[in-house]
């Protein structure tokens, strides 16, 4: 779409237009002289006069779509004068194929793809669209192994219809349990998805395998829906931290449903091919002894790819601690895109030695111990939302219940500053306190407000920190 945004005159006419996306309205604001002397409904299929212009000859200015009708809108081309604001509906020219396309893009994608998302968007799609097709096919062959092992014998289209009556029980106990860890899940949103697509398959596998052990039938179908309840809480919570990384025009509603709808187009045809699986090639046990791992190896592939993809802009400790490294090795803070493919999503996250092996979040009894050190951190770090204790193997950062993500961040970069100063030597063999600290502390406030602009202008959260175990302390 050719669209040109703003205002103009013409003469004596002004003309605002205007664009969302690929949609765009035209609106005339004022003709002097004389009235209006046309509406924009008196259009023909070639061409129309909108009102009278007195001026000379100009080009086309803008193509407008709209309900896929495309109107190219002008003043006259070529060495004709220009003495009407003309419209013509354009014929379609575009392939089959082309118009198939857009079509897809503008049901399955938000309004303005792909400008209006942040980086790695399509990937995200991508992976996500095939996790939930191979989670479908799974679906219905361990709801039909658990009938089998009730000593119901459904048929595959049956085993749809009767799983949605075996969702109780057990399952609303796994909710419970997953629904404490709220705080961490937006910590690290990526890493409890993938934990909550991994319950679900272990679910799914004790369906499968149900019908080999049908004497304990209420015992393996109870822990199947447990899994899977822990796996929907935590799918559900983790969904729209990682639908916000990919705004970027305020569009969070339009990104939803579009990944929704993504979603759904997925399961059915997903439902699809597992009815045929059911039917044919995996309609007895040892069947699905053999789909089943190779569809939960697709599925939980997709969606740690799909997780990677996700530029998460919020700040935690694994985050914070590349970002400090980098800042203090380049000098430049790194955007979220192009941290998402070094988190750790599986594997612990162990403590970053270029950014001062700083722990946030243990208990104030492990990391300070005693309340003469507490004294002393309180009065070395007066006026602070932190308190820094240094120890042999980590420096551990207690925050205030107050401590923003700038306070955060200030904390991690003091205590990167004083583990680079002291250059590798044990803490207690040196003046903490003393020179070290104050040649630290100037070094931070020399570096901190390039830090927080360069986190503000890439789209990081830095007033919030989400350290996830809600260990903060008041003094």
């Amino acid at each position: 779409m050719d669209s040109r945004k703003g205002s103009g005159s013409r003469g004596g006419v002004r003309v605002r237009t205007s664009a969302f996306g690929s949609l765009s309205s035209v609106a005339v604001v004022e003709k002097k002289g004389g009235d209006m002397g046309h509406g924009f409904g008196e259009e023909s299929e070639k061409s129309g006069a909108i009102f009278e212009s007195e001026t000379e000859s100009v080009r086309p200015v803008w193509i407008e779509v709209a309900d896929k009708v495309r109107r190219e809108y002008g003043f006259g081309s070529g060495a004709q004068p220009a003495k009407f604001l003309q419209v013509k509906v354009l014929k379609e020219t575009r392939p089959p194929v082309q118009i198939a396309v857009d079509s897809f893009l503008s049901r399955f994608f938000p309004l303005g793809y792909p400008n209006s998302v942040a980086e790695g968007y399509l990937d995200y799609s991508k992976y996500r669209a095939v996790q939930h097709f191979a989670s479908a096919v799974m679906h219905v062959l361990s709801t039909q192994s658990l009938l089998f092992a009730a000593g119901l014998r459904p048929t595959p289209a049956q085993a749809t219809i009767v799983s949605w009556v075996l969702k109780d029980g057990m399952q609303h106990v796994g909710k419970l349990l997953c629904s404490r860890m709220g705080a961490r899940m937006d910590s690290e949103p990526k890493r409890w998805r993938i934990f909550a697509d991994f319950m679900y398959d272990v679910g799914a596998g004790l369906e499968v395998i149900s019908p080999l052990c049908p004497q304990h039938f209420l015992p393996v179908a109870g822990m199947a829906n447990l899994a899977k309840g822990m796996a929907l809480v935590s799918a559900r919570a983790t969904r729209l931290p990682v639908y916000s990384s990919f705004v970027k025009e305020g569009n969070l509603s339009d990104l939803y449903a579009k990944g929704e709808a993504i979603s759904t187009l997925s399961n059915v045809l997903g439902l699809g091919v597992g009815i045929h699986l059911a039917s044919n090639f995996a309609s007895t046990i040892q069947g699905k002894l053999i789909w089943a791992p190779i569809l939960s190896a697709i599925h939980l592939y997709c969606v740690q790819q799909e997780m990677r993809a996700a530029p998460i802009n919020t700040l935690n400790s694994q985050r914070t601690a590349m970002l400090v490294a980098d800042f203090v090795k380049t000098g430049s803070v790194s955007s979220p895109a192009e941290l998402r493919y070094r988190e750790r999503l599986i594997l612990p996250v162990g403590l970053e030695k270029d950014a001062g092996n700083v722990r946030v979040g243990a208990p104030l009894q492990s990391g300070i111990g005693k309340p003469s050190v507490m004294a002393e951190l309180k009065e070395k770090f007066q006026g602070e939302q932190f308190l820094l204790h240094f120890g042999e193997q980590a420096t551990d950062m207690v925050l205030h219940q107050k401590a923003s993500g700038e306070d955060a961040v200030r904390g991690w970069l003091l205590a990167t500053h004083v583990s680079r100063l002291c250059k590798g030597r044990k803490f207690q063999d040196v003046d903490v306190y003393g020179k070290i600290l104050e040649k630290a502390y100037d070094e931070t406030e020399r570096c901190l407000p390039a830090f927080i602009s360069g986190l503000k202008d890439h789209g990081w959260h830095s007033h919030l920190f989400l350290e996830g175990s809600g260990v903060r302390a008041v003094w």
